[in-house]
């Protein structure tokens, strides 16, 4: 009897031993192809969101960055030029730099003439241009990050109506595999949506603060110009 209590002590061991050795993983296409047709496809479209924020995101930054930069000189190159007279180098340095500020420092440098107020009206009509060009395409990043959670929202919608739907024609009897596969939509898809919205999202606020900083600099040495101009001779 001690006998058979202590082999059958040892069998459940045995059994707990191999339950703990086998461990289910599931990878992350796994987790997508659970998720059945619907989820799917919303996962490919999440996919695609994502793509396109980090593509937006990269080619922005490097031209915003180089869009910032501007020789330190710059100004007082372009002070002494205008000076001593000599509009036509002045305009060919705001030619060389070729960047948002010295656009706009060469705007103004070809009304030199006409009233500061028609020469500010001109800088700051260049100034328009140049902050919608820094803001290409920034605004579908905004899209993006809002649009995404709710596509996610989507698939959780239409996982929990698969479920649903699987519970109601069960007939008494659950098919798990099924309902369990109306789940992986709706979780999957809502993370799926969340993550892509969270990147969007700081995506597009760091290009703004980066935006603003440029702009920040092309007031301050368009104000710069200006004040110039607006000294007695």
């Amino acid at each position: 009897m001690l006998n058979t209590i202590v082999q059958e002590a040892q069998n459940g061991a045995e059994l707990v031993t191999d339950g703990e050795s086998v461990e289910k993983t599931l990878s992350v296409i796994e987790l997508i192809s659970s998720g059945g047709t619907a989820g799917i496809v919303i996962m490919a479209i999440l996919f695609v969101l994502l793509i396109v924020a980090i593509y937006i995101y990269f080619e922005r930054i490097f031209a915003i960055k180089a869009a910032s930069q501007v020789d330190a000189n710059f100004m007082n190159q372009i002070k002494d030029h205008v000076s001593n007279g000599k509009i036509d180098a002045a305009q060919m340095l705001c030619v060389q730099q070729n960047s948002p500020v010295s656009r706009l420092i060469g705007k103004g440098i070809s009304r030199i003439g006409k009233p500061l107020e028609d020469i500010n009206t001109a800088i700051e009509n260049a100034g328009r241009l140049e902050i919608y060009g820094l803001e290409k395409n920034v605004s579908v990043l905004a899209t993006i990050s809002g649009a995404a959670p709710m596509i996610g929202f989507l698939g959780t919608v239409i996982g929990m109506i698969l479920s649903i739907f699987e519970i109601a024609n069960s007939g008494g009897s659950i098919d798990i595999k099924t309902l369990a596969d109306g789940l992986y939509t709706a979780m999957t898809t809502t993370v799926g949506g969340l993550i892509v919205g969270i990147v969007g999202y700081v995506a597009y606020n760091h290009l703004v603060v980066k935006t603003d900083k440029v702009v920040y600099q092309m007031e301050a040495n368009s104000l710069e110009f200006l004040d110039h101009l607006n000294e007695p001779v």
